[in-house]
């Protein structure tokens, strides 16, 4: 039988074939370098701010708070340490490293489901449909949805997204990778038009915090936020990393993957679900964040690491460091006053798309 794979797949394909000859410590060397770099952003972005603090401090503060004597410092430069770094800034660095992390593995699954690279969280359609939910109750009041609070809206938003993107891209019950991208093409224009009009319809102090939304940002994340994210994150990651051999597979085109004895459709539907869940939990702690998923998985590609069994761990820690630094050049930028996340992804991420496009079309041409 002859192959119909898409053309995007044939580089991914040839890609994945140039890394099975290349050592396996390579991707040993790239981990640890990543759980390395990781850890410095974490203290980086922990340590500077307006209120800059040592490193030795930030060790004795989590100590402190780990063995349970947080609140009992004297010291009033302790008691100040304590509210910088326990209450405001360590959790929102690491909330901000769970949300990097879920939407650079949503992009790596996202891209290996529709057959092309160039592809985010965003062509799903989620993140739109989970904006419109949160600005609903934002703008409107919890009556717009049931009395669900911001948070809850957003999730619900993105699942109502995620059931119309699989009723319009089946057809006869199988799910094809262009569907997939025209359904959510049109799901997320239609969801930032209704975003639109919202915004018309507001009172103008509250467009300030509607556009931080849309936009992105982990300003005011507390440690309660943490918990369903991570969880959620790790065993949705622990998934995708079991369907690792399958979306290198997927990645040969349809007809290779169905004479290995894959089930494309039943595997397009495990991936696209747990895709747009990492997307929906990170929409509604962060808001709708551009790029990560567009810009990490790729430049891990570029680099050599197309098979999943590697790519998708390493995308975990590559966009975990990529948002870290990013939210921290947001802070820093111009204090006191902090701007959306967005703003610099897609600073970065626009000119690396559009490289990425033109260098595609140049291979095609060849």
């Amino acid at each position: 039988m002859r192959s119909t794979r898409p053309p995007e797949a044939v580089g991914a394909t040839s890609a994945a074939v140039r890394f099975a000859h290349r050592p396996v410590g390579k991707a040993g060397l790239a981990a640890a370098l990543l759980l390395i770099g990781l850890a410095g952003s974490i203290m980086l972005a922990t340590a500077l701010g307006q209120v800059a603090v040592p490193p030795g401090e930030i060790f004795a503060v989590i100590g402190r708070n780990l063995s349970g004597q947080g609140a009992a410092a004297a010291d009033p430069g302790m008691l100040l340490n304590q509210q910088i770094i326990w209450q405001l800034r360590l959790p929102r660095v690491l909330l901000t490293a769970l949300v990097g992390a879920a939407l650079a593995m949503a992009g790596a699954v996202l891209q290996g489901v529709v057959g092309n690279p160039l592809a985010d969280p965003f062509v799903i359609g989620v993140s739109s449909g989970s904006s419109l939910g949160a600005i609903s109750v934002m703008a409107l009041g919890s009556t717009a949805l049931a009395g669900l609070g911001v948070s809850a809206a957003a999730f619900v938003g993105a699942l109502l997204t995620l059931l119309l993107l699989v009723f319009l891209a089946q057809r006869s019950g199988k799910l094809s990778g262009y569907r997939i991208v025209l359904a959510g093409v049109a799901l997320g224009q239609a969801a930032m038009a209704g975003t639109t009009l919202i915004q018309l319809h507001v009172d103008p102090a509250q467009v300030r915090g509607i556009l931080f939304w849309m936009l992105g940002s982990t300003a005011g994340a507390t440690w309660s936020q943490l918990p369903i994210l991570a969880v959620v994150t790790g065993i949705t990651a622990l998934f995708l990393v079991a369907r690792s051999r399958q979306l290198n597979a997927l990645a040969l085109g349809d007809d290779d993957a169905v004479a290995l004895g894959i089930n494309v459709n039943s595997l397009r539907w495990q991936l696209l679900v747990a895709s747009a869940l990492l997307t929906a939990v990170a929409v509604t702690v962060a808001g709708a964040v551009g790029f990560v998923g567009l810009i990490i998985p790729h430049g891990l590609r570029m680099l050599g690491f197309s098979d999943y069994r590697k790519l998708l761990p390493l995308s975990l820690a590559g966009g975990a460091i990529f948002l870290v630094l990013i939210d921290l050049a947001s802070r820093l930028i111009d204090p006191p006053n902090e701007y959306p996340l967005t703003i610099f992804t897609a600073a970065l991420g626009t000119p690396f798309f559009l490289w990425l496009l033109r260098t595609r079309k140049e291979e095609r041409a060849v």
